[in-house]
């Protein structure tokens, strides 16, 4: 079954902005699972399921702390 990934990148109102590697989309939170945060990973399913991704979140979390580090090196 085919499925993309997403980033919560932040909320507007009843809104979630998602990324979707380099687009950008509004979807209704209520589509989408409870207690959801920025920068969750989701996963969209052809048949409407959303799920969490809490181990791509955490790895992409980070990669990032590994970045800033490398950034902020003398």
């Amino acid at each position: 079954m085919k499925r993309r990934k997403g980033i919560i990148d932040r909320f507007e109102g009843d809104l979630a902005v998602i990324e979707f590697e380099e687009v950008m989309e509004d979807i209704p939170k209520s589509l989408l699972p409870d207690s959801i945060q920025s920068g969750d990973v989701l996963w969209f399913y052809e048949d409407g399921r959303v799920e969490v991704d809490v181990e791509e979140k955490q790895r992409l979390s980070e990669e990032i702390d590994e970045l800033m580090n490398e950034l902020w090196e003398d």
